[in-house]
């Protein structure tokens, strides 16, 4: 299977480059999922860390959690592919066509992994 993806949204995690589009893929493919973006953030070990920024569906059920879609990710993805974090937002930027703002969740989450 071969995936296409733009180069700036590859990561670069570990040494590994995973496109943000297949790990994007998965999540799309959980029920309690609406909407999906993969980025990676400066990680101090990882170099950048795979990070997924989710909307929930309406009807998604109220123990929908994070812990959740990591055990989904880790059962259609390779262990380097799995997001080391998941973030669930109320929606993610778009611009006036529907295209998500990757560059938006960048810059406004940069300092995720700069827990001390």
């Amino acid at each position: 299977m071969i995936f296409l993806d733009r180069l700036k949204d590859m990561v670069k995690s570990g040494g590994e480059n995973v496109p943000s589009i297949k790990v994007e893929e998965v999540l799309l493919r959980h029920p309690g999922v609406l909407n999906a973006a993969v980025v990676g953030l400066p990680h101090a070990h990882w170099g950048e860390a795979i990070t997924a920024f989710v909307t929930r569906r309406p009807d998604a059920p109220a123990d929908f959690t994070e812990a959740g879609l990591i055990a989904h990710c880790k059962a259609h993805l390779g262990g380097f592919e799995v997001p080391k974090e998941i973030v669930f937002l109320p929606a993610l930027p778009m611009t006036s066509t529907g295209k998500i703002q990757k560059f938006e969740l960048r810059r406004a989450h940069q300092s995720l992994y700069e827990r001390g």
